[in-house]
């Protein structure tokens, strides 16, 4: 099948064209045509399946037929950070280069009156955050009456993150008529309750199995001593063939922190998390995706929704808390057909966190070990840094601090800063062999 089956229009296939597909993926495939029938949809698809794509392609062709009016956006959709609200904006942009469609981006971290005035002038396309939106609806400054399309984007990070009574509340003041497509990656209870009362004959599309991760990846755990980490880490980006790395962490400092110490070993690196305001946030993806740096550290903040091309690897520096992040932090590899490798560091308090996380995705991780690798020594802060390797290149709520189990992890926890459960140091933890490696092509 091709995106020309799918009864989008001529400008639109020209832009998907020239944005370099012909071929839709399963999601899109599927909800394209019934979208565009003005179906209601629930889509359940996990990041990396192109479902952004699948709601703003049809979105783009529905609205190219009306006329804007001021204060009174056309449709609206609801994402639950503000880096997913700036990168579904990118695509309204990139696909929509041949329609004269107007679109606004409410999202926190930014000056208001920019804002305002774009909702002033009429908007066909909304995308906004739920405490922003919610902001200006209390302000006076949005009708949401003649709001005739409604996403709501990865639901279930909404209830994560304690986003869905202000979904409920928004859902009441738009059009009962409306249009209204569902996404998440997950179907829990409450999301199934929101569904069953806000959308009408919904079609149900399910493209891979709930907490499944993408069989394109190649994932290891490594035994680890939490003091000997960075240098496994070091030695992984410098073996492995990286070409571009996510390196996620649990806390804020951590990511602080392992970002200066791979700088100083001189590797081209930023870092992106909880404690950044949103432009030095969107610099930092920047200078990652236009090839400046080659390797990004980060705060579970930016686990969900990055769509970013040619991610080689992903590393789990710390094993996430909660199982679920595994699979959203590991989904920024191996997207579109390619293939990804993930590797989660594993250290002995971790026993709790990894066994949830191979219960959820039903699989037990593969065990990557063997021979040890050279140690180096950490630079003095002092010293100068080292030249930087070239880098290849490729292409208002807060979520509530959720507590890890086990009775370390608790405590870590406890001392960690909100927003992304992150903060604090490295934990001490035990002093064992740091296990070595083998060469990992031959064992996937």
């Amino acid at each position: 099948m091709k995106f020309a089956d799918l009864g989008l229009s001529n400008e639109l296939l020209q832009a998907v064209q020239a944005a370099g597909y012909d071929t839709p993926t399963p999601i899109q495939a599927q909800a394209i045509p019934n979208v565009l029938m003005m179906k209601d949809i629930i889509g359940i698809a996990q990041t990396g399946t192109g479902k952004t794509a699948s709601f703003v392609l049809p979105m783009i062709d529905i609205l190219a037929h009306g006329r804007r009016r001021a204060l009174m956006p056309r449709s609206l959709i609801l994402e639950p950070t503000r880096e997913l609200a700036a990168q579904v904006a990118e695509n309204f942009e990139k696909y929509g280069t041949n329609h004269d469609l107007r679109m606004a981006l409410l999202i926190g971290g930014v000056q208001m009156g920019d804002q305002v005035k774009a909702l002033n002038e009429g908007v066909d396309v909304l995308i906004a955050t739920p405490g922003r939106l919610m902001d200006l609806f209390e302000r006076g400054k949005i009708l949401l009456t003649g709001c005739d399309l409604l996403v709501i984007d990865e639901a279930d990070r909404m209830l994560d993150m304690g986003f869905i009574p202000d979904i409920e509340h928004i859902c009441t003041k738009l059009p009962s008529n409306r249009q209204t497509l569902l996404f998440s990656a997950t179907m829990p209870a409450p999301i199934k309750k929101l569904a069953d009362r806000f959308l009408t004959n919904p079609k149900s599309i399910e493209v891979a199995r709930p907490a499944s991760a993408n069989i394109n990846i190649a994932q290891h755990k490594v035994m680890v001593s939490p003091r000997k980490k960075r240098e496994l880490l070091r030695h992984l980006l410098r073996t492995d063939d990286v070409n571009t790395a996510i390196v996620f962490a649990n806390r804020k400092t951590t990511v602080r922190e392992l970002a200066k110490s791979l700088k100083r070993h001189g590797f081209a690196v930023g870092e992106i998390h909880g404690d950044m305001d949103q432009p030095a946030r969107l610099a930092e993806l920047r200078r990652f995706k236009d090839g400046e740096i080659n390797i990004l550290c980060a705060s579970d903040v930016a686990a969900r929704g990055l769509d970013i091309k040619g991610v080689s690897h992903v590393f789990n520096f710390d094993t996430p808390w909660h199982p679920d992040d595994y699979v959203h932090r590991i989904g920024r590899t191996g997207r579109a057909g390619a293939t990804g490798r993930a590797f989660t560091f594993v250290a002995e308090e971790d026993a709790e966190a990894i066994a949830n996380v191979e219960k959820l995705t039903g699989m037990q991780i593969p065990l990557f070990t063997a021979g040890e690798p050279e140690v180096a020594e950490e630079p003095a802060q002092s010293s100068r840094p080292a030249a930087r390797d070239k880098p290849r290149r490729s292409e208002k709520g807060k979520r509530p601090e959720r507590q890890p189990s086990g009775g370390r992890q608790r405590k870590a926890a406890a001392e960690a800063e909100p927003d992304d459960a992150a903060g604090g140091s490295e934990p001490a933890g035990w002093n064992g062999p740091v296990p070595g490696f083998l060469n990992i092509s031959a064992l996937v």
